[in-house]
C-alpha cells in the first residue's frame, strides 16, 4: 500500500455539505499523530469543496483512495442521493484493493450505496437508522451503538462517536497507550466502547397510528403499576393475540417491550430533572429495585443510572426528600 515514510495512509473522502465536526474529528484525530499521512480527495480533483458555511480544500481526487491503507468518509449533506458513480466505484475500488473503510455518522450511506454494507453489520446516529435501514435493506442495521467494527468496515454514530471510533483505530494499529495518549493530546475520554448505548431522544419508538394512543397513554400513566400482558389487554377490551398484533402493527414492537422502554425513558427523565434516589425513580417507573435499575440501564443505556445523572442532569434541579 502506498504510504508516506513507513506511515499509514488514511484518505479522507470530503463530499459536498460535510459537516465541520466530523471532517476534523478525522483530520485531526490522525494529522498531529506522526505515524499516519492524512489525504483529503474529493470527486473531481483537487479543489474547494462547499459545505455550510465553509469550504474544504481537497488536495487529491478520488484516486488517491486506491492504495490508501484506512479510507474515511464524514458525512455529507444530501443523503437522499447516493454519490455519484465515480465516487461509489472508487469505493469499492479501495476496498477490493484492501483498504479499511470507515464511516462516520451518515457517512455510512455512501458505504452502502457502493455495496459494501450488504450482509454486513453496521451503524449510524440514531436519527437517520430506520432511514438507512429502508434504503438498503441488506445492510444489518445495528440500532443504537456507538461504532461497529467488522474487521475491514467500520460505522459509527453521529459526531463524538467518530471520534471515539477513530481513538479505536489508534488503538487497533498502535495499542492502548498510544490510543490513550492521543485521546489526551484532544481531551476526549479515552475509551467509549462500541457496544456503550447511543443517547437517544427516547427509546420507545414513534407510533404510526394512532388508534392506540389512548391505550399507550394510559400505559404512561401508569408505570407504577404491575401492569402485565393480560391487564393491559383487558384494559384494551381486546384478546391478547388482537391486542399484540395491532400493538405491533403501530409501534413495531411489543406491547411489554415498549412498556420496558417508556419505563426507562421516564427514569432518565427524572434521572435529568430531579435529585431523587434511584430506589424512588424504580418504584415510580416500575423498573423496581435499584438493582432491577441498574440492570435495565445496563442492558439498554449501556451505563448505570448514576453515570447518566452525572452526565445529562440539568444545573437547575428539582430537590426531593
Amino acid at each position: 500500500m502506498t504510504t508516506v515514510a513507513g506511515r499509514h495512509r488514511v484518505a479522507v473522502l470530503v463530499l459536498p455539505g460535510v459537516p465541520a465536526l466530523e471532517f476534523g474529528i478525522a483530520t485531526q484525530t490522525f494529522g498531529a499523530d506522526p505515524h499516519y499521512d492524512v489525504v483529503i480527495c474529493a470527486d473531481g480533483g483537487p479543489g474547494l469543496v462547499p459545505s455550510a458555511g465553509f469550504t474544504v480544500t481537497a488536495t487529491a481526487g478520488l484516486d488517491a483512495l486506491i492504495g490508501a491503507d484506512t479510507v474515511i468518509v464524514p458525512g455529507y449533506h444530501d443523503i437522499d442521493a447516493p454519490p455519484s458513480a465515480e465516487v461509489l466505484d472508487a469505493l469499492r475500488t479501495a476496498h477490493g484493493a484492501g483498504a479499511r473503510m470507515v464511516s462516520i455518522c451518515v457517512g455510512v450511506f455512501a458505504l452502502a450505496a457502493a455495496g459494501l454494507l450488504d450482509g454486513r453489520p453496521a451503524t449510524t446516529h440514531w436519527q437517520y437508522a430506520e432511514q438507512l435501514r429502508r434504503r438498503h435493506p441488506k445492510v444489518e442495521v445495528v440500532l443504537n451503538r456507538m461504532y461497529v467494527d467488522d474487521g475491514d468496515i467500520l460505522s459509527s454514530a453521529g459526531v463524538t462517536a467518530g471520534l471515539d471510533l477513530c481513538l479505536h483505530l489508534i488503538r487497533r494499529d498502535q495499542g492502548p497507550a498510544a490510543a490513550n495518549t492521543r485521546a489526551r493530546a484532544l481531551v476526549a475520554p479515552p475509551r467509549r466502547t462500541g457496544g456503550q448505548a447511543q443517547f437517544i431522544e427516547r427509546l420507545r419508538p414513534e407510533a404510526t397510528g394512532d388508534d392506540l394512543a389512548p391505550l399507550r397513554s394510559w400505559m404512561l400513566d401508569n408505570l407504577a403499576d404491575e401492569l402485565t400482558i393480560d391487564a393491559i389487554a383487558t384494559h384494551a377490551h381486546m384478546s391478547r393475540r388482537t391486542l399484540i398484533r395491532r400493538f405491533r402493527q403501530e409501534t413495531g414492537t411489543s406491547p411489554m417491550a415498549w412498556l420496558a422502554d417508556a419505563r426507562i425513558d421516564r427514569a432518565r427523565e427524572l434521572l435529568e430533572t430531579t435529585t431523587m434516589p434511584v430506589e424512588h425513580i424504580g418504584r415510580l417507573t416500575g423498573l423496581g429495585a435499584p438493582s432491577s435499575v441498574r440492570a435495565a440501564f445496563h442492558r439498554r443505556i449501556g451505563t448505570s443510572p448514576q453515570e447518566y445523572r452525572a452526565l445529562f442532569r440539568h444545573s437547575a434541579t428539582t430537590t426531593h426528600p
